[in-house]
């Protein structure tokens, strides 16, 4: 469907999509992308921040009191978390997350988090669980973008941290509102799909970009005209991006585009030239509304990839970003491709903050702190501490 779909769009050039490609690889597209050196800069300590919150988490498993893990099991896992220097060269760059200690009664170094992260985990913690309405509303409206109404369990738990959900969100959400959703098995071995009972809301659903436009409706000064601001997404280009008549010609006749929202029933998809236009722009308004939903307004592309076929999108998801580079803001930074919601987001902060959110900028400003403020003789005690102890892991490994 996504290739009919490209070479009709290719056949008719008339159709007002923001980006026609020719002959070029989706690699080459993602290369030729106009880079943000705001968010970039955001992804080189974001990138750190994901190693940082696996080893939080693997140690906040433990039932240990306090929680800890051995620096030989970090050891074995540096591949897998993508800690190229090992272990204990990773922990000992962030001596205000992690602290390195030696158990005698052990015989082996030990990491536990320091006292600003373990208050930093709980202030999260308890951020989430005084919002479960909110969360409850935000799982009910993921369900509703489904054409089935309903979606893999599987797909869910790629980006429970991404909407806020609690870790034990199966138990503490789903299971405590059974008027409301259920559980059964899917096709598949081992695998459950989680289905709304009850799909129609009492007062529908406004997507998120209705917001603004309301926002933008009272405003004197606003810059989208009247007769396309019904149909119309905030746009804001990166730096530096060369901006061509043609090209702005071609957003101000998409912005007019009529389709149909992401809370909307889809009955048939059309291959009309009028359906493969609103067919397109409706997977940028399904997109948009996912992105709204999360805590920071951003998500691996990977991850929402797992909700394609469930939100009835026959597009490629990574080419759906880079074509509306006034909407979304691809990354390309570490292992992953990851994609900002543009207008949530000034001078690389979230506008409109949330607990969670606050919670998780802490983390993120202490991996920006690294090695730096180590002046009190407690944190160079503990440093000092942190080198002794994995000279002597060093010593017991050889």
């Amino acid at each position: 469907m996504a290739n009919h779909i490209l070479k009709f769009i290719l056949s008719n050039p008339a159709i007002p999509s923001m980006t026609v490609r020719s002959k070029t690889t989706s690699t080459q597209y993602v290369a030729a992308r106009a880079r943000d050196a705001t968010f970039e800069k955001l992804m080189d300590t974001y990138t750190e921040l994901l190693k940082v919150v696996s080893i939080q988490d693997l140690i906040l498993a433990n039932p240990n009191n306090p929680p800890s893990v051995s620096l030989d099991f970090l050891s074995r896992l540096s591949q897998k978390l993508h800690l190229n220097r090992g272990a204990a060269s990773f922990l000992r760059k962030y001596p205000h997350i992690f602290h390195i200690f030696y158990d005698p009664a052990k015989s082996q170094s030990l990491c536990k988090l320091t006292d600003s992260t373990l208050q930093i985990s709980r202030q999260e913690s308890e951020a989430i669980y005084s919002q479960m309405p909110l969360l409850l509303d935000r799982l009910v409206r993921l369900l509703s973008m489904s054409a089935s109404k309903s979606l893999p369990l599987r797909a869910i738990f790629k980006v429970w941290r991404e909407l806020g959900l609690p870790d034990d969100f199966e138990q503490s959400i789903i299971s405590q509102n059974p008027h409301l959703f259920e559980l059964h098995a899917a096709h598949e071995p081992n695998t459950h799909t989680l289905r709304l009972l009850s799909p129609t809301p009492v007062i529908p659903f406004s997507a998120a970009v209705d917001d603004w436009r309301l926002t933008e409706c009272c405003k004197e000064d606003s810059k989208v005209g009247q007769t396309q601001l019904r149909f119309s997404f905030k746009h804001g280009f990166p730096p530096g991006m060369r901006l061509t008549k043609q090209f702005k010609a071609k957003v101000k006749q998409w912005q007019r585009l009529p389709y149909l929202g992401p809370y909307e029933e889809m009955r048939e998809k059309k291959c009309s030239k009028a359906g493969v236009k609103s067919l397109e722009k409706r997977a940028v308004g399904i997109v948009h509304e996912f992105m709204s939903l999360t805590v920071e307004k951003m998500v691996e592309v990977e991850k929402i990839s797992h909700f394609r076929k469930w939100f009835g999108i026959d597009l490629n998801i990574r080419d759906l970003f880079l074509d509306h580079p006034g909407i979304f803001y691809l990354s390309t930074k570490g292992k992953r491709h990851t994609v900002f919601l543009r207008e949530a987001y000034e001078r690389g902060c979230l506008i409109d903050r949330n607990p969670v959110y606050d919670a998780r900028r802490k983390l993120l400003e202490l991996v920006r702190l690294g090695r730096r403020g180590l002046f009190t003789n407690n944190l160079n005690n503990a440093n000092e501490d942190a080198r002794s102890a994995v000279d002597q892991h060093l010593l017991l490994a050889k």
